[in-house]
């Protein structure tokens, strides 16, 4: 794939989505939108890649969100509003149903869109000088690509409100302690840790990683019995492939297991 704004890379197992825009601290615009959108779909669809790392370019900045700029000049072309946006805004945020992990590795600001691209992932880490907000409050407008959904799943629902509400900011050590993020390393570390933790997930039976993450996800909009149910329908859709046979196998030869996905 031809891309201009954003990097893309496979390497074993991992697929890498570098947002690389550090000249707009990685803003997103209609065109960036569109090559994410492109980028994990064909993840999605890679049957040899079974977690996706997304981070930006350079050291400032993960993603500051919609690029303001090139709103302000579609704005003084006559298209005032909303930009219209044929994929959705940073091509994951809505609409995009992926099974496989998904890793948010925060090298700098993470507010407003970018913000909400980290919480459509699955598992987010940072540096110490990482910022995190939604202000879009501040400028009349609503964190309108999942933020009003997603930041009250992941944090308690009055922390998401204040930071809603106000648009302040929050550092990278206050993420941690609210569990927005698990990991806070020196940027030197930041690829090195998500790779450590998808090399992990990718150590593991791959059907058994995507049955959690739709059980959970799916499970988390069900009352409990629902979920429970859910649950048994998974494990047994597990149990039935060669993945697990393959495992109690090597745990009884003592040697490490080589899934297939099947």
């Amino acid at each position: 794939m031809d891309f201009k704004n954003i990097i893309y890379e496979k390497k074993r197992r991992i697929a890498y989505v570098t947002i690389n825009r550090p000249e707009r601290l990685n803003a997103v615009d209609v065109a960036t939108s569109q090559e994410i959108y492109d980028a994990f779909h064909d993840f999605k669809d890679d049957p040899e890649v079974w977690v996706a790392i997304i981070t930006g370019a350079g050291e400032k900045s993960f993603s500051t969100g919609n690029d303001l700029v090139a709103t302000a000049e579609s704005n003084a072309g006559g298209s005032a509003g909303r930009p219209a946006r044929p994929v959705p805004f940073g091509g994951i945020t809505k609409g995009f149903q992926c099974w496989k992990p998904m890793i948010a590795a925060v090298n700098g600001f993470c507010v407003a869109g970018g913000m909400e691209i980290a919480l459509a992932c699955d598992i987010r880490i940072a540096v110490p000088h990482a910022e995190f907000g939604l202000p879009e409050s501040r400028w009349a407008i609503i964190p309108g690509a999942g933020g009003t959904q997603r930041l009250p799943r992941v944090l308690s629902q009055s922390v998401a409100m204040e930071l809603m509400f106000t648009g302040r900011r929050i550092n990278a050590e206050r993420a941690y302690q609210l569990g927005l993020v698990s990991h806070v390393v020196p940027p030197e570390e930041l690829i090195a840790r998500a790779e450590d933790i998808a090399g992990a997930i990718c150590d593991n039976g791959p059907l058994a990683i995507r049955a959690i993450k739709e059980a959970v996800t799916r499970g988390l909009q069900m009352p409990l019995d629902q979920g429970l149910a859910l649950e048994d329908m998974f494990s047994l859709r597990v149990w039935s492939s060669e993945d697990s046979r393959e495992g109690p196998l090597a745990f009884a030869q003592k040697r490490k297991p080589e899934y297939k996905g099947r």
